[in-house]
């Protein structure tokens, strides 16, 4: 889910690389080198998750399934002083470590906002439209399954795209894919981090507690006070960075959003000419990390899914039905369906290069819903038989996508080739 880095955004109707480019500017080819390696980082860390996922399968399905829990729900404290704050590894990782995830996904939106794929209305209402398509189909195809109040509670589970594993597989089908049709999915990807911050900011928050509201306004104070100082150093705004992250926490918000939070109100201009924004830098900086230790982290820690203890009686069968069936086929559907209505009525236009095939090659690979689905079934359900039946929902549903991707990304991709042949 994590996206481009700032700097490193191209316009859907730009060349891309690795094509013959004419002689353009110092900062055009470093961007468009930026995008190849973010590129190449995503396609590595899907298949680093991928492993990730298959080795919490085993070792939960595996003789020492027992100690896969007990691993993460060893108690692990915080202490300052006098003060202790006790929680097991699991906390600390969905709710500690993932914060860096989110700040990098408030990173990048604030970078597109600034200059990018959502900075122009043009430019961003197409991605804008096939990502609320692909939204609102799959949680209406989970609730057609799911319309119980305490199985309703999943509806957003199915609604995200898991960038890593979507760039992972593209990159999988080689260079004949068009870049335009890489950056549509790029921008999709964005929009669709967008959306699932909103649905969990309105519809997974609990208790609200005006205090700790304060609490976290302190801290967002204390980081713009320091970058009106000038502090450029990154370890000078890790205290603010946890007061807000306490705060969100006692206000009864996810505190993983506090990572949002941050990433928004991190400058996009430099003081200096020539040195690079602090919202790009630190992105760069953040971006490997995130993609090659967090995330398959999260993915050790929360797809173990135990086959012999998973009852899918009481409803719970639905949830995994209806979470699979929504990946695999409510978003292409959602996808497709907003975009050709978009094109349709003549709001938008496809970009260069993007087919109507292309638009259900990426219709397709936004049903791989990996981290995100994952991360809000933990927010959307305490019955652990609920989880784990979303879970596997995930699982099932993410890899139908990947293979019906892999399928008609190789007959697409082939086609290409022919075409360029001739």
């Amino acid at each position: 889910m994590v996206g481009p880095p700032r700097g490193m955004h191209v316009p859907m109707n730009d060349r891309v690389p690795g094509s013959d480019l004419p002689k353009t500017p110092v900062f055009v080819e470093r961007a468009l080198s930026a995008l190849q390696h973010f590129l190449h980082v995503e396609a590595i860390s899907g298949i680093v998750l991928l492993a990730a996922a298959a080795a919490a399968l085993l070792w939960a399905n595996s003789p020492f399934a027992h100690s896969y829990h007990e691993v993460w729900n060893l108690q692990v404290p915080l202490r300052f002083g006098a003060f202790a704050f006790e929680r097991p590894l699991h906390f600390w990782i969905n709710d500690g470590l993932m914060t860096i995830f989110f700040l990098v996904v408030g990173l990048e939106i604030r970078s597109e906002i600034h200059d990018g794929a959502l900075s122009r209305f043009d430019q961003a209402i197409l991605p804008v439209l096939a990502a609320v398509g692909g939204v609102v189909v799959p949680a209406l195809i989970y609730l057609s399954f799911n319309a119980a109040p305490a199985r309703g509670q999943g509806w957003a589970i199915p609604t995200a795209t898991d960038i890593a594993f979507a760039v992972g597989v593209l990159a999988l089908l080689g260079k004949s894919i068009p870049g335009n049709v890489r950056v549509f999915l790029l921008a999709l990807a964005i929009i669709d981090d967008v959306i699932a911050v909103i649905i969990i900011a309105a519809f997974y928050t609990s208790r609200l507690d005006p205090y700790g509201f304060a609490v976290a306004a302190l801290g967002v104070l204390l980081a713009l006070g320091f970058q009106r100082m000038g502090l450029g150093s990154a370890f000078a705004y890790i205290l603010p960075a946890f007061i807000v992250w306490a705060g969100f926490l006692l206000a009864g918000v996810h505190p993983t959003l506090a990572g949002v939070v941050l990433g928004l109100i991190t400058p996009v201009r430099s003081d200096s000419r020539g040195i690079i924004p602090p919202v790009t830098r630190v992105e760069q900086a953040m971006h490997p990390w995130v993609a090659y230790a967090i995330m398959p982290l999260f993915a050790l820690a929360n797809a173990g899914v135990g086959f012999a203890s998973s009852e899918l009686s009481g409803g719970a069968q639905f949830v995994t039905l209806g979470v699979a069936l929504a990946l695999c086929a409510g978003k292409p559907v959602g996808v497709v369906g907003a975009t050709w209505l978009a094109v349709r009525s003549g709001w938008c236009r496809l970009a260069p290069g993007v087919s109507w095939g292309a638009v259900c090659l990426i219709g397709l690979l936004a049903g791989i819903g990996f981290t995100m689905s994952i991360f809000i079934a933990m927010l959307a359900f305490t019955d652990e038989k609920l989880l784990d039946a979303a879970k596997l929902g995930v699982l099932l549903g993410s890899l139908i996508s990947v293979t019906l991707g892999l399928g008609w990304g190789a007959e697409y991709a082939q086609r290409l080739r022919k075409q360029t042949e001739h």
